[in-house]
This record gives C-alpha cells, sequence and structure tokens, in this order.
C-alpha cells in the first residue's frame, strides 16, 4: 500500500477543523457534519468497489483481457481510497473515551467492509491466477495451430503431387489397381466444391452479358422457373445458376455421360487416370491437343445446349462462334474459355463419380419439395421461419447431391417465400 500521508494530509484540511486527541463522543458531538460525510463517503467507497467487482466477474465472460486488466485497476484503485478513509478515520479519533451503540454500528459495518473487502482481494488473485492460465492455454493452441497449418501445407502438396504424376506407385493399391488413398469421399466432395464454384464463376460474365445486352434480367428468372418469391431481387442470380446446373448436369447418372464412348471397354482404373490427367490441365490446352477428343465433343454439345441462339445472337451480334463451335472447333474467346472452365469441373466430376464401385449416385431435387435439413442445403444460410409457418419449400435447385458409400451430399437449393435476417 502507498504512502496515503499527503492524501490524509488533505482530507484534514479540507475539513477546517483541528484535531485533537479527546473522547471520541466529544469529537462526535463537536461536529457531527463531518462524522456524517465521513461516513457517505464510506458507503459510496464500498458502493464503487462494489461496481469495480462485478465489472471484473463480467469481464471474464466472455474472455476479454482487456477489460480484465482495468476493472482490476478500478478495484484496486478503492480499495485503496477506503484504505486512506479508513487512515484518516484514525488520525482524527485516536483514543475514543466512549462509543455510542450508533457509533458501534458504525465500528462492525466498517470491519463487515474490511473483511470483504479480503475476500475481493482473494477473488482478485483468484482471476489473475485464472487469466494467467488462460494465456498459457491460448500460447499451446497457437503453437498446435501453427503444427496443424504445416502438416496440412505438407499433405497438399502431396496430393498435387500425385495428381500430377502420370505413374502411380504401385505400392498401396488395392485389388482394382489404384490407389485407395486418392480416390476417397473427401477427394468427391471436394471435388462436388469445385464444380458448384465453377457453375457460380461462369454465371456471372454470363448475367454481365445479359445486362450489357438489354435483357430484362426480372423477365428472364421468371422464364427460367416462373412464380418464385425471392427475398431479395438480388437472389434472382440463382435461377440463372440453376439453369446452368440443370443443363450441365444432363445424363451424368450414365457411365457415358450420353456421349458416345471413345473406348468401349473403359474401366474403372480408366475413369480415375482421366480424372487424375484432366485435373492439373488448361482446358483450352486440353480441347487444343484433341480437339476431336469425348471432352472436347462434350465440352461442344454443352455450350450449345446451355447458351440459347437468341441468347448469343443479342451477345455478339451473329452466330459465328456457335456455328465454329458447331462445326467442330474450339474459339479462344473469353467468353468460351470461361465456359471450358466450367465444362471441365463437371466432366472430371463425372469421371470420378463413376471411379468408385460401386458408382457415385446423383439426386435432384423437384420443385416445391419441402426443405430437408438432411438432404437439402440452403444457398441462402441467414433465413428464419415463423413458428406458425410451414416448412419452406424448394424453389430452385442449384446444384444437385450425391451418395457415396453410406453417407449424403447434400444439393443445393433456393427456398422460395423465405425471410432473410439482416
Amino acid at each position: 500500500m502507498q504512502n496515503t500521508g499527503a492524501k490524509d494530509t488533505q482530507l484534514r484540511e479540507s475539513s477546517n477543523q483541528k484535531v485533537h486527541p479527546q473522547p471520541m463522543e466529544e469529537a462526535t458531538n463537536q461536529n457531527p457534519e463531518a462524522m456524517e460525510a465521513l461516513v457517505s463517503r464510506i458507503f459510496s467507497n464500498i458502493s464503487s468497489l462494489k461496481s469495480a467487482y462485478i465489472q471484473l466477474q463480467a469481464a471474464h465472460t466472455p474472455y476479454e483481457p482487456d477489460k480484465i486488466q482495468a476493472a482490476d485497476k478500478l478495484v484496486i484503485s478503492e480499495l485503496k481510497n477506503l484504505s486512506e478513509l479508513k487512515h484518516f478515520y484514525r488520525e482524527n479519533n485516536p483514543k475514543p473515551v466512549c462509543v455510542s451503540p450508533q457509533d458501534s454500528r458504525l465500528s462492525a459495518e466498517i470491519q463487515e467492509q474490511q473483511s470483504l473487502l479480503k475476500t475481493y482481494e482473494v477473488m482478485v488473485k483468484k482471476f489473475q491466477s485464472e487469466i494467467q492460465n488462460k494465456d498459457s492455454e491460448i500460447s499451446q493452441l497457437q503453437h498446435q495451430i501453427q503444427e496443424a497449418i504445416q502438416k496440412r501445407v505438407k499433405l497438399e502438396k502431396n496430393l498435387k503431387l500425385r495428381g500430377l504424376s502420370s505413374k502411380e506407385s504401385e505400392e498401396g493399391r488395392d485389388e482394382n489397381g489404384f490407389s485407395s488413398l486418392d480416390l476417397s469421399p473427401g477427394l468427391f466432395r471436394s471435388a462436388v466444391e469445385a464444380a458448384s464454384k465453377a457453375i457460380h464463376d461462369f454465371s456471372k460474365p454470363l448475367i454481365n452479358m445479359m445486362k450489357a445486352a438489354g435483357w430484362d434480367l426480372d423477365a428472364a428468372a421468371n422464364s427460367i422457373e416462373p412464380d418464385v418469391v425471392y427475398a431479395k431481387r438480388a437472389h434472382k442470380k440463382y435461377a440463372f445458376e440453376s439453369h446452368i446446373c440443370q443443363r450441365m448436369f444432363i445424363g451424368f447418372q450414365d457411365e457415358s455421360f450420353s456421349m458416345k464412348p471413345e473406348n468401349q471397354s473403359n474401366t474403372k482404373e480408366t475413369l480415375f487416370q482421366q480424372f487424375l490427367a484432366l485435373r492439373e490441365m488448361d482446358p483450352l490446352d486440353a480441347v487444343g491437343q484433341s480437339p476431336d477428343s469425348i471432352f472436347g465433343k462434350f465440352c461442344q454439345s454443352k455450350y450449345l445446349i446451355v447458351v440459347h441462339p437468341k441468347m448469343e445472337a443479342s451477345f455478339f451480334g451473329n452466330l459465328d462462334q456457335r456455328n465454329y463451335i458447331m462445326g467442330g472447333g474450339h474459339p479462344r474467346t473469353a467468353f468460351y474459355q470461361a465456359f471450358l472452365k466450367l465444362a471441365k469441373s463437371i466432366w472430371i466430376l463425372h469421371r470420378l463419380a463413376h471411379s468408385f464401385d460401386p458408382s457415385v449416385k446423383i439426386f435432384q431435387v423437384k420443385r416445391d419439395s419441402e426443405f430437408s435439413e438432411v438432404y437439402m442445403d440452403s444457398v441462402v444460410k441467414n433465413f428464419v421461419v415463423e413458428e406458425n409457418e410451414q416448412k419452406p419449400k424448394v424453389g430452385l435447385m442449384v446444384m444437385p447431391g450425391f451418395w457415396i458409400g453410406g453417407s449424403v451430399i447434400q444439393s443445393q437449393v433456393y427456398l422460395t417465400g423465405i425471410k432473410v435476417v439482416e
């Protein structure tokens, strides 16, 4: 505790009275206002101390080190103030001769508060110890996170090297002849996420070109799926993503993807090798090297389905690009290159799905189906459903779902008539 002589002197001067050793009853009778002021200050100080202690407790839930430190300083400050009042009182009332009942009660209350202060001091030390323990735990967790990040980076490098390698290691292969470590549900889930992102990415230039061509986007979205109630006008973008998705996944369940296969004896191993070979390639390079390959024909056929002739004519003012594709070519325009990225993601997802034994099954969700959290995931996360309202229903399927082994990869859906929380 710091020296409080200077502050005691100020308190004595502010009282405007001389202090003489005399019976407490006499001093009280001479200046009862000063005693009353002192008691009021003691009660006020105790109230402030309680408030500071409450702040210290509140700063621990949630755990906020800055607020804990500030509250700790406030508690210590109030303790010091109370100690100064105690010294001031003792110096002004050195040797009481007799004690009145009122003074006895006051003395008892002061002793009680002093006991509480000791309790507070113990609690403060306890909290400080807990803070140190939490800081230690945080340091350990940060160290574990750094180690986990380093391990993840190494694993990603290993997976990338496996995908780029043209020769699979003979070790660790199963009876089908390819590595069971590479062919996993996690790998397929990553491919599904990449395909979903590719649909979203291609919808952006498509919508931008529709805007530039003067299309009525509201009418276009309604023509894709009429009478869908959108929570926000911006959500109509999901109609165009749904349009792209529905056409790109036609024939997905067929092992040949509704294409005439180049090799009638495609095995699950060769399908997986096709996935590995194309996964790291630029799709424009792939169709440039083999324009008449099954992948090249897949890109051409899907482009003609996804991009309507009227749409293309409004974009470019002619159908030259479409005619070039129908003739077996692959134009190097920015729009077609953007489409090739989409086509590649769907194609390799198909190759991977049919590499499993049994093959991964695709499932689609029909409009007006009741929302199921088991089989569906809403593309809009911050929606609410009132207690008295029925379960929301599907307005659009943005991405199909899949059954792989005994697990489900949820379909991505837009729910009609929902309310969004801002």
